[in-house]
């Protein structure tokens, strides 16, 4: 088979099979969070936690346990992996201070940046009770916070948005966790690994040894790529057998990564009980993620380079898992980036910068959405001298201020960020290459901390104080940052009424409106980050 014939029907194998989830998933998650009952073992866990499930907050508590629970999550986090020596299955591996603070904060804010390599800095037991649990309650607060957004689009005359530990209960249990287990069966199936073993010592064909570790490595696989997180049981990630063994369990990985954040704009339209609003979204969100996927797989395809890449995925594959896992704030690999052609590598740049909504993290994709589509109604309402409305609710000085801040802040961090590592020589010495190329890895890795994403060009050696600590930093402020402002936003939403439908009211669910938060978030994304792309990528391609 030609391979443009065979990445065409690549891509389009991935469309249909989110096609076809797109709507059971949606509702379900709807169902989830609309649903009036507690189940037996969630009404145990508010008993024991001193959780009134039936007690709603007011947005600033709702952010402020938001931010407590990662806060306490973090210390957990960061005490379990210096305590990892004294603790039972730990192989003898540990890691540094700054490490260790490097590695919390990145599992607590849903990057899974990685500084160590997977297998020789994290044993068995921080791999299942510290890495893996913070895979599925990051994930979920991310899908909590979406679910409280749309909420006080929905709501009027309140200053409630739901209750955030119900919230995180409900993701955690109904939606990740059932996912999960059928996901683990699924890869287990295709061959990915899940035991204790002991690392073994093997004699290889060509006369050297190597070792084969073993680990928990199916259960940890499925909610990293469900949950949007990445980090790699091993250090190859996705590209290493025991994690990724053949086609169908890369098929199966690419769509856990796209399966929630496709499904949520049903689940909003649902929510805001006009599925015509999901679908604007859904289709803004197709077109970006499907279109930066179909050129990162052609360029790849036409540079027709292996290098960096599996044999038993190929060239098609590889470049779907990067657009994939770019687009979303996933971060797992089964390629190296860094052997990406020179504009494949600008590609998967560009769907980080675009604030990762294409379709985005679990939840995050979602918000970072509706961030866009409050600043094209705003727009759209000066241009055409109406009052910018957004589903009957006004979007005035304060909404348009809090989008803004939710917005700049990734870009402010990815760039000062930047910047500021080129001029320190500890870590400008870390770059492996100079010029464009240079520019582009620590580009790359300030891109991918302050978008929570978490994928890397490998050339870039990390783990030094500095870039450890810059980086935690900028996961840090990319996460909350737009969470409090996404919150505040919908607290005040919430508090005003629905204003009727006239004919002077712009509908936000017509084509026409899809094409102008289309143009929107690509000027946005053009304005603020084409300089810094053109010294990199770009520059490199014309070399």
């Amino acid at each position: 088979m030609p391979p443009t014939l065979a990445a065409v029907l690549a891509v389009l194998t991935v469309v249909v099979i989110l096609a076809v989830i797109h709507v059971p998933l949606g509702s379900w998650i709807h169902r989830v969070f609309t649903s009036p009952t507690h189940t037996r073992v969630e009404r145990l866990i508010y008993r024991l936690t001193g959780v009134d499930p039936d007690a709603e907050q007011r947005w600033g508590v709702y952010a402020v346990s938001v931010l407590a629970f990662s806060g306490v999550s973090i210390l957990l986090l960061w005490g379990l992996i210096l305590a990892q020596p004294l603790l039972p299955f730990s192989q003898g591996r540990s890691m540094n201070v700054d490490t260790a603070l490097n590695t919390a904060v990145s599992f607590v804010t849903n990057t899974n940046w990685q500084s160590y390599a997977g297998e020789a800095g994290a044993g068995y037991l921080l791999q299942a009770l510290g890495l893996t649990v913070q895979n599925f309650v990051s994930a979920a607060v991310g899908l909590a916070v979406a679910i409280a957004v749309v909420r006080g689009l929905t709501r009027e005359h309140t200053d409630r948005l739901g209750n955030f530990w119900v919230d995180l209960t409900r993701g955690t249990l109904r939606v990740l966790l059932p996912l999960s287990v059928i996901a683990a069966i699924a890869l287990v199936a295709c061959g990915v690994i899940q035991n204790l073993d002991e690392p073994v010592t093997i004699t290889t064909i060509g006369g050297g040894t190597q070792v084969l570790q073993g680990g928990l490595v199916a259960s940890q696989e499925a909610i990293k790529e469900l949950g949007t997180n990445g980090g790699g049981f091993f250090n190859a990630n996705s590209a290493y057998p025991f994690e990724n063994p053949n086609g169908v369990s890369n098929l199966i990985e690419i769509v856990l990564m796209l399966a929630i954040p496709s499904a949520l704009p049903y689940s909003y339209g649902l929510m805001v009980k006009d599925r015509r609003q999901g679908a604007t979204i859904a289709a803004v969100m197709a077109v970006l993620g499907f279109g930066a996927m179909a050129a990162l797989t052609a360029l790849e395809v036409a540079g027709g380079s292996l290098e960096g890449k599996e044999q038993r995925f190929g060239t098609a594959w590889s470049a779907i898992f990067a657009s994939a896992t770019t687009s979303t704030s996933t971060g797992a690999v089964n390629a190296m980036h860094e052997s990406l052609q020179p504009l494949s590598g600008g590609v998967a740049l560009l769907n980080m910068m675009l604030g990762e909504l294409s379709p985005g993290g679990v939840g995050t994709g979602l918000y970072s959405m509706l961030v866009m589509v409050v600043l094209a109604v705003f727009v759209a309402g000066l241009m055409v001298g109406r009052t910018p409305e957004l589903l009957g609710k006004s979007i005035g000085r304060r909404e348009i201020t809090l989008a803004a801040l939710a917005m700049l802040i990734t870009p402010t961090l990815v760039l000062l960020g930047t910047g500021t590592a080129l001029l320190v020589p500890t870590s400008r010495h870390a770059m492996l290459a100079s010029g464009p190329h240079g520019l582009s890895e620590m580009l790359y890795a300030f891109t991918s901390a302050a978008n929570n994403n978490g994928s890397a060009f490998a050339g870039l050696s990390a783990d030094q104080p500095f870039l450890n600590l810059a980086l935690a930093a900028c996961m840090l402020f990319g996460r909350f940052v737009p969470i409090v402002a996404m919150l505040a936003l919908a607290g005040g939403l919430s508090r005003q009424g629905r204003r009727p439908v006239t004919a002077g009211t712009m509908p936000t669910h017509s084509a026409s409106f899809a094409g102008f938060l289309l143009a929107i978030i690509l000027v946005v994304a053009g304005l603020t980050y084409f300089p810094s792309l053109a010294l990199g990528p770009i520059a490199e391609a014309l070399s």
